[in-house]
């Protein structure tokens, strides 16, 4: 009897004990007697920019706390070491070990490249991750850079951007003929499908001066939360809606194959692991802070919010199509991604229009 008493009054004693606030544990720092390793990573964007540019901040920052200071990383902002548009060449080299970009910008080197960042009327950000780790999508990527000596992961998304800032309003197809516009990868040659001009050759912190001085007359960047600080509300005067042609723009970490395979297996996986937690933890702060940042343009700046007629975002729709087969008789690399990107696509968006999209018609209507 006293021992069936005393096991409901031990198990309710342990119970207490477990909801009892603990103590922070100490986090014990091993020393170790290894050389520290030094990497340096480039990237394409402003140091410390919103976003992209805190991305690899917070990514080398775990590498070094995991790694308890065997591997530390410096990062270098666009044009510290190397223009913004020349990491890809810098990592393949071994200039640097690593760096932060965006593929579709490789699109000279590596046609293929464009589909692990975004593709018009694409994927979304849960969408392509879901491509990547779970449906074969990394292992193409890994298979386009190979021949580069580039290792590539996810490093983050922006989430569904913005159309991008007008100063003349789009009401049909034929207000995009002639139209100069910075807009990079398949989504230019959709623009130029349809009469535009793409510009891709601009770095964020170029587009001011290029729309203030008539150089182009669109330009897209990435969405509220970084177009905010970029000062882009003053030198244009509609903000369009939504990004078709970036559904949801996939980051990259590049690491140089051999520096990384020198690396020990603990400090490899490091990499892998700090990567693929930037990789969620980017679209998360895009998320809260693009919402944030929307309120600020519209309710202090005045921001006019326009959105693309349906017409003009069925022509597009329809120019991508065209621009995508016909990349694809001229490359295998880039027709053996198409093939697989566009059956992912049609079984993605079939499950979606039960789900997600049933769930955003339900709410609107």
């Amino acid at each position: 009897m006293y021992r069936r008493l005393l096991l409901p009054i031990l198990i309710f004693v342990s119970l207490l004990q477990a909801c009892e606030p603990q103590a922070p544990q100490k986090v014990t720092v091993i020393e170790h007697t290894s050389p520290v390793i030094e990497w340096r990573l480039a990237t394409s964007w402003p140091k410390n920019l919103p976003g992209l540019g805190m991305a690899p901040e917070n990514f080398a920052q775990k590498v070094n706390l995991m790694s308890n200071g065997r591997l530390h990383i410096s990062v270098y902002g666009a044009g510290e070491l190397m223009p913004a548009l020349s990491v890809f060449d810098g990592v393949s080299e071994g200039k640097v070990q690593m760096a932060h970009s965006a593929s579709y910008y490789w699109k000279g080197k590596a046609p293929a490249a464009q589909f692990f960042s975004s593709i018009p009327f694409g994927l979304n950000a849960q969408q392509m991750n879901a491509w990547l780790y779970h449906g074969g999508g990394m292992e193409l990527w890994q298979e386009v850079y190979q021949p580069f000596g580039i290792i590539p992961m996810a490093g983050g998304n922006t989430g569904v951007q913005m159309g991008g800032w007008f100063n003349q309003p789009i009401n049909s197809i034929e207000d995009l003929n002639g139209l100069k516009m910075r807009l990079p990868g398949i989504g230019g040659e959709v623009l130029k499908q349809v009469g535009g001009v793409p510009v891709e050759e601009l770095a964020g912190r170029e587009l001011y001066g290029a729309l203030q001085s008539g150089a182009i007359d669109a330009a897209e960047w990435v969405g509220p939360y970084n177009d905010l600080p970029l000062g882009l509300y003053q030198v244009a005067k509609f903000y369009y809606y939504p990004g078709w042609h970036e559904l949801g723009s996939n980051m990259e970490f590049m690491v140089n194959q051999q520096a990384f395979l020198a690396l020990p297996d603990d400090l490899q996986q490091i990499i892998i692991t700090a990567a693929r937690a930037v990789n969620q933890d980017m679209l998360d702060d895009y998320t809260q802070g693009h919402i944030e940042a929307l309120n600020t343009l519209v309710n202090d700046h005045n921001v006019q919010l326009k959105r693309f007629p349906e017409e003009v975002i069925a022509q597009l729709k329809s120019a991508r199509d065209t621009v995508l087969y016909a990349e694809a008789e001229k490359d295998p690399m880039f027709k053996k991604v198409l093939q697989a990107y566009l059956a992912n696509e049609k079984q993605v968006k079939r499950y979606f229009q039960y789900t997600e999209n049933a769930l955003a018609e339900m709410t609107r209507s």
